[in-house]
């Protein structure tokens, strides 16, 4: 993995000791073999104990810190000139853009140290090998795409990518996020990434099938729940998710699916979603099943049956194609080894060489990976230190820092974010049914106080209190710990007991459809006994 490579780590809005524990036992090893890694979180997360700097930046500030670090690279003439001038376009409209993020104006937005600021950009530009990774802390704002967009515009502007020790790596919220995502479960994209509006290859897609494909963008989920509103969707179904407790403003997405006229749920245990659903399909887990994931850096893996299902549940894609077939459209598999043949022939720049025998021998194999002599690819992007006349160059996509939809008032003078914890999973459908003899950090949920703030409202740790936004209340125990700033308190979603989503607010990214999790203003008050 690159991250053992590197010489410099940006860690920006991942709690990965608690979200991605494999990925972070990596980059506590590498770090103690020489990796710098400098944590940008809101929080004093685990991950600050292997870090050379953390940079404790105020909940969704993000774009005015990197626009700062940008200016900083620029100003001292930090950046790659010679790949900037190769590869990029809008270089000089990034400089004029982040010229007007000087650190005085950075530090008062962000509330970090303006030196800091200027060493971390420093480690980052003059590294030989950096690499920036990122996930829900990033994307879960309003300004999510932005967000990313300015991830990606450090990457380009120091030429920290398409090389060993570099680039740019997204930690995935759940496993196989990438797999669906490349078969064709996104609104906008067909079996291989290939967007839908490519014609010549959706064509290739209607006659391997025998079927016309519409050609009009689906909607995302946040897009799907205004059309419920509407009264435009009235059936839904649901694969493998439990949006009743993991979406945001809770209530009102419960009376949305009281509205619909159908719902069926697919999915291995009777979650809270389940609950409401008109017909609910039992599904195998990943132990039951035999198929594919594909991880975080494109390598797909071989999942092999380990323990039989129980009851009448089925393989999921089995659950779709008895469907299908009896919707009148015959889906006739036997496995799925022969759907995965088909993905091979209708995707086969990206999996045309990973035969299921191949998998077997070799373990892991990361696409492109176009026919059966190709050794897969490790690192995408590598033309872009080759030298010559590049066919595309990669704009520059400067963007401005826009504050969190709602702040803190008088009414509602706390931030509130939410993210994950170490040991349940989601939302809690699987791993809550652990035993209780095993060794747990956690039991139960707490919002999660500054020492300050709690003395202020004279708060014990254990205490119940209630957290209250616009949007609902909820009843929790306090936990008071210095991992969270004076001001700003954090809670999980995992445990329906405490449905922490009553909470946040219902805003969104106007790009991505992601909503904005990481952000709500919330009242924190003492339970009188």
């Amino acid at each position: 993995m690159d991250i053992d490579r590197a010489d410099v780590l940006l860690l920006i809005g991942s709690n990965t000791t608690d979200a991605h524990p494999i990925i972070a036992n990596r980059m506590k090893k590498a770090a103690k073999k020489g990796l710098k890694i400098v944590v940008i979180d809101p929080r004093k997360i685990s991950m600050t104990k292997s870090s050379v700097k953390h940079l404790p930046l105020r909940v969704g500030s993000d774009i005015a810190l990197m626009n700062g670090i940008m200016n900083v690279i620029i100003e001292n003439e930090w950046h790659n000139q010679p790949f900037v001038e190769q590869n990029s376009a809008k270089f000089e409209q990034l400089k004029k853009h982040v010229a007007s993020y000087p650190l005085d104006k950075v530090e008062q937005i962000t509330g970090v140290d303006k030196k800091d600021i200027f060493e971390a950009a420093k480690l980052y530009a003059l590294a030989d090998r950096a690499m920036i990774c990122y996930t829900l802390g990033i994307t879960e704002h309003h300004c999510g795409v932005n967000n990313v967009f300015d991830i990606a515009n450090m990457a380009l502007l120091t030429g920290h990518i398409g090389r060993v020790g570099t680039g740019i790596m997204p930690l995935r919220g759940q496993n196989n996020v990438q797999g669906a995502g490349d078969m064709g479960c996104l609104p906008n994209q067909l079996p291989g990434g290939i967007s839908l509006a490519d014609s010549k290859y959706r064509n290739t897609l209607e006659q391997a099938w025998n079927v016309s494909l519409n050609p009009t963008i689906g909607k995302t989920q946040t897009g799907m729940l205004e059309k419920m509103e509407d009264g435009l969707m009235k059936a839904l179904y649901i694969i493998g998710e439990n949006p009743i407790v993991a979406d945001v403003h809770k209530n009102h997405t419960t009376e949305l699916f009281k509205k619909l006229d159908f719902l069926v749920v697919q999915d291995l245990f009777m979650t809270e979603t389940a609950e409401l659903a008109d017909v609910v399909l039992p599904a195998k887990g990943w132990a039951e099943v035999e198929g594919t994931y594909t991880n975080t850096d494109r390598r797909v893996q071989r999942v092999r049956k380990a323990v039989s299902a129980q009851g009448i549940a089925l393989d999921d894609w089995k659950i779709l194609s008895d469907l299908a077939t009896l919707m009148g459209y015959p889906m006739n598999y036997q496995s799925s080894e022969q759907i995965w043949n088909e993905v091979r022939q209708t995707a086969p720049h990206l999996y045309g060489g990973m035969s299921y025998e191949r998998l077997e021998k070799e373990m892991s194999l990361q696409y492109p990976c176009p026919d059966e002599t190709h050794p897969g690819t490790a690192i995408i992007h590598q033309e872009l230190h080759l030298k010559g006349k590049k066919d595309r160059l990669a704009p520059f996509t400067p963007v401005d820092y826009t504050e969190p939809v709602e702040l803190p008032d008088q009414n509602y003078p706390f931030t509130l974010t939410t993210g994950r914890r170490y040991e349940p999973y989601n939302t809690h459908t699987q791993t809550k049914y652990y035993p209780d003899t095993l060794k747990r950090k956690q039991f139960e949920e707490t919002v999660d106080i500054h020492p300050d703030d709690a003395e202020r409202l004279t708060i014990k740790n254990g205490e119940y209190v209630l957290v209250s936004s616009r949007r609902g209340e909820v009843k929790v125990k306090a936990r008071i710990t210095e991992e969270v700033q004076p001001n700003l308190v954090f809670m999980s979603f995992h445990w329906p007991e405490v449905p922490t989503n009553v909470l946040t607010i219902n805003e969104f990214d106007p790009i991505s459809g992601t909503a904005e999790y990481k952000a709500c203003a919330v009242n924190v008050k003492k339970i009188s006994s």
